[in-house]
């Protein structure tokens, strides 16, 4: 991880956002525009790697789904000559073979790759969350997005893409649900984030 002296103002395409390498900082690229965010508290990072076993053991046989967490996820949303929009999704599933391949030459792993994205609200990021990633992973034809908050009870709201109107809202989800999309699961939320008893 480098250490950026000074906090860059230029607006950066998706090449030169990957340019910068690691930084000190967990970024994200917003319209060309770098953005910097706080380091996730305890029960976010814990519903997220629960979150991942859970789905890891349920990926539908005969495909090359993989599991990520936290890896920067470029939107294509502009021509590649233009100020971009990189995010780093909680949590993404998509083809492992595609992602394999962007990683062997260097390149950022690509939205047309990615099946669903997750993100976990923290509570500096709601608005970001549920309303201008939303409508960016849309755009950028995400099938499935599914936002969770690990406040207790914890819950997931589920947005499905539609062919004419963006995201549609399947619902808002507590406990334990079993869904057919975007594959065959079952998911126990209240176990996402488990209270230690006292004494």
């Amino acid at each position: 991880m480098t250490a950026m002296e000074h906090w860059p103002t230029q607006l950066y395409t998706v090449g030169e956002y990957a340019a910068l390498g690691e930084t000190e900082f967990r970024t994200e690229l917003q319209e060309g525009h770098l953005l910097m965010s706080p380091s996730p508290k305890r029960r976010h990072v814990l519903g997220i790697r629960a979150l991942a076993r859970q789905i890891e053991d349920q990926l539908p046989g005969g495909f090359e789904w993989e599991v990520l967490t936290e890896i920067d996820l470029d939107l294509g949303l502009v021509p590649p000559d233009q100020p971009g929009t990189v995010r780093q999704p909680d949590l993404m599933v998509g083809d492992g073979l595609a992602f394999e391949r962007a990683e062997d030459n260097g390149e950022t792993m690509k939205a047309a790759d990615v099946l669903l994205v997750v993100e976990f609200v923290s509570p500096g990021s709601r608005r970001m969350d549920y309303k201008i990633k939303r409508s960016e992973y849309a755009d950028a034809g995400i099938r499935h997005y599914w936002i969770v908050d690990v406040k207790e009870p914890i819950s997931l709201r589920m947005c499905e893409l539609t062919e004419t109107s963006g995201y549609v809202d399947k619902g808002e989800v507590i406990g334990g649900f079993t869904t057919a999309e975007p594959f065959p699961m079952t998911i126990d939320l209240a176990s996402l984030v488990r209270r230690r008893a006292e004494g």
